[in-house]
């Protein structure tokens, strides 16, 4: 085990407990990266020189180092040797440790091989190339430029990613100079047409040479601070060899301002490139924002008809038909969206360290609380199980696209809208034993195969067509059916609907909340809320809540098969819903369910005068439901209720920073994002940009120009470590000349 004065001052550590082990780990882990890779390992052997003593080996994760060149990488590696903890004395007895060697790992995610450098102290510095099969080979300068682009990217793209953590990750200034800028965009240049190697964003099916993680680094590092020139520059260059560039040259001309050159760059690339469906939703978003999304309709259709198999466009689609209040269509286009199994960012293979060295920062870590588990850590269970925040990739953003229906229509109308658009697992029950019982009695009768009927296509658009009988392939057809009398209009029987429970909800007294809430999440279909006996409970109910029914092609439950007074049902234009899809209704049901008790609660406890309390941990949940369900003013209350509470989390903060900025309120944004620049700090994000810090402050700046925010900054009397950090933001305006540095 390594001594304190075998640890770095600054640098957080991961101690092995085999010399060596994490490089033979990301060697035989080199085969399942898939993308861009993870961060760069850096890996340390100290030494105290003395015969009989163990080296140890520690390793430590980093993002934002120059990877152009084996020097710069060694340079990194000896800078480490200036942080090591040094207590030695003329008398002292401790034993004192220097760095002896390090090896710096860096993967290349075209070439699709990790660089590594090799670096003795003293000696020389070694630089090799390791493939998938943990063969050496000599760097060339065609890999080392890859490699320096590959860093960059991941450095700009994993900066504010909330789903991707690592232990010990420190990450770094990508870009510092406007010459390292420059640097960037001639590497990124010359690599484009190789950029689809790199991979995409996981709501992307193929990679395109314009949709990769390269165009999306640029799109990002330039766009975050309105600075749209040098990516115009960029993409004006190349839009010359491959014309379907001009999309993201148009998005660029649209982020400038330019929209006049932007509308010419689309209608002449149209010309040449008129399935390109980048292009189609560029001009789609350009008319959105003038506030003609029935026009945008029509291109987002015509996306579809040209990338069918990819998943943004059948979300355009979807989110055109929501902003043109054609909700059935809409729910119709949901249901058609390819889904792709999520592969989050790669990761290094973990290890059971001997050893954790987090060093705090003092000067800054006192505005914060103690980094220690406390009451507020918990949470309700029923809070705990929501399945929603576990949602990543195309499941996520289908779920956006349900909340966004439901916010604009209500429940009660989207179950209404479901029940039109797709067959009900009673109502495909029942059509098909009136099947069985037409052929058993009339095997010979038949439809007529020229019945004229409305039939609605995968892009939502109605047209006539003619059917046959409905049977087991009904999900390859469209179908139709009107709703019988007794589902329009269901029987109440003691306080539920018959088609499917509608639980009342009521709200609990302060002692009795845990146990109701746990009570009203069972999936039961017939789950009813028990009612509370004291009569102040019984006088505020909550709305109810009705549980969608199952759609056709899922195992129906009991209680849903009791209904036998239906009609016999003629399918012509309904669709079976996806299974996904219905669960993703469940989802829904959850998030709805708990919000309402919520509310309830909230509002039961105003009208009594009480304090409402809950822990930290569930403020913070049910923060994220409120964001998650659009109630804006809601979540913004519930993070604030947080900030009350002695939790260490840095999310509450970050989304109040979010909120505050768009509301362009200086005071508030500067004050959340000194906490929230403190929590980065304390978890070595020692990077300015690409921030959220940076993003919000950037985003103040078009409008009250940096000298206010700066003004502001000082009249707080912040400490000097804080409001240099404050400050570093503003000063990064200043050097790359971001819209409003000069007022």
């Amino acid at each position: 085990m390594a001594d304190a004065t075998a640890s770095f001052k600054d640098v957080p550590e991961l101690f092995e407990v085999e010399l060596g082990e994490a490089l033979t780990a990301r060697t035989e882990s080199l085969s399942t990266f898939r993308e861009l890779g993870p961060p760069d390992l850096c890996h340390i052997v100290k030494s105290t020189g003395r015969t009989g003593q163990r080296d140890i080996g520690s390793y430590h994760f980093v993002s934002g180092v120059d990877a152009s060149s084996s020097a710069s990488l060694a340079a990194y590696i000896n800078s480490l040797t200036y942080s090591i903890e040094d207590n030695s004395a003329w008398f002292s007895k401790n034993t004192t440790w220097k760095v002896r060697n390090g090896c710096y790992c860096c993967f290349n995610a075209f070439s699709r091989v990790d660089i590594r450098v090799d670096v003795k102290i003293p000696g020389g510095v070694n630089a090799y190339v390791v493939d998938l099969r943990g063969d050496r080979h000599e760097a060339t300068p065609e890999i080392w430029q890859e490699t320096y682009v590959s860093a960059l990217l991941r450095a700009i793209l994993y900066s504010d990613d909330p789903t991707y953590w690592l232990e010990a990750y420190r990450k770094l200034d990508p870009i510092t100079t406007p010459d390292g800028e420059l640097r960037f965009l001639q590497a990124a240049e010359s690599l484009f047409m190789k950029g689809w190697q790199v991979g995409s964003d996981p709501e992307i099916q193929v990679a395109t040479i314009v949709s990769n993680h390269l165009t999306a680094g640029i799109i990002k590092y330039f766009g975050d601070s309105g600075r749209y020139q040098p990516a115009a520059n960029l993409f004006e260059k190349l839009s010359a060899r491959e014309p379907e560039i001009a999309s993201l040259l148009a998005k660029s001309y649209i982020g400038m301002n330019e929209e006049v050159k932007a509308v010419q760059i689309m209608s002449a690339a149209m010309k040449h490139t008129p399935h390109s469906y980048t292009l189609l939703h560029v001009q789609g978003d350009f008319l959105r924002s003038k506030g003609r999304p029935d026009l945008a309709l029509k291109l987002a259709r015509e996306a579809v008809n040209c990338a069918p198999s990819e998943f943004v466009t059948w979300e355009k689609l979807t989110e055109l038909y929501i902003d043109t209040k054609d909700y059935e269509s809409a729910l119709l286009t949901l249901n058609s969206c390819p889904m792709f199994t999520f592969n989050g960012r790669d990761a290094h293979r973990a290890l059971s360290p001997a050893k954790i060295h987090l060093p705090f920062k003092r000067q800054i870590g006192d505005i914060l609380p103690e980094k220690t588990k406390t009451d507020d850590d918990v949470a309700d269970p029923a809070l705990l199980r929501l399945p929603a925040p576990g949602l990543r990739g195309t499941w996520a953003r289908a779920y956006s696209l349900l909340t966004r229906l439901v916010s604009d229509i209500g429940w009660d109308e989207l179950l209404k809208t479901r029940s039109a658009v797709f067959v009900m697992e009673e109502e495909y029950r029942m059509q098909k034993v009136q099947a069985d019982i037409q052929k058993v009695v009339t095997p010979n009768s038949t439809r007529s195969v020229n019945e004229r009927v409305t039939v609605i296509h995968e892009d939502g658009s109605v047209t006539d067509g003619s059917v046959t009988l409905a049977d087991d392939d009904a999900s390859t057809r469209g179908m139709s059916s009107p709703l019988s009398e007794s589902e329009s209009k269901p029987e109440i029987e003691n306080g539920l609907n018959a088609s499917g429970g509608i639980p009342t909800i009521r709200v609990s007294s302060d002692s009795d909340t845990e146990r109701e809430i746990a009570e009203s999440s069972r999936v039961d279909v017939n789950a009813v809320v028990k009612e509370e006996e004291s009569e102040e409970s019984a006088s505020m109910r909550s709305p109810a809540l009705e549980k969608p029914m199952q759609a056709a092609g899922e195992e129906p439950e009991p209680s849903q098969l009791s209904n036998s007074n239906q009609e016999a049902f003629s399918f012509t234009n309904k669709r079976l819903c996806e299974r996904w899809l219905d669960n993703l209704f469940m989802v829904l049901y959850e998030d709805l369910r708990v919000w309402t008790i919520f509310r309830a609660e909230v509002a039961h406890f105003k009208t009594q005068h009480v304090a409402y309390r809950k822990t930290g941990l569930e403020w913070e949940i049910l923060g994220d439901l409120g964001i998650r369900l659009h109630h804006k003013e809601e979540a913004k209350e519930a993070f604030q209720r947080c900030l009350d509470t002695a939790r260490y989390s840095q999310k509450p903060w970050a989304k109040l920073l979010e909120m505050y900025a768009e509301e362009g309120d200086i005071t508030r944004t500067i004050q959340a994002a000194i906490r929230v620049a403190a929590y980065q700090y304390a978890d070595y994000t020692e990077m300015t940009y690409p921030t959220l810090i940076s993003r919000c402050f950037f985003k103040l700046g078009q409008i009250h120009g940096h000298a206010k925010i700066s003004f502001t900054l000082l009249s707080m009397g912040l400490p000097d470590p804080i409001l240099k950090i404050m400050d570093s933001y503003l000063q990064y305006g200043k050097t790359f000349k971001v819209e409003g540095y000069d007022f």
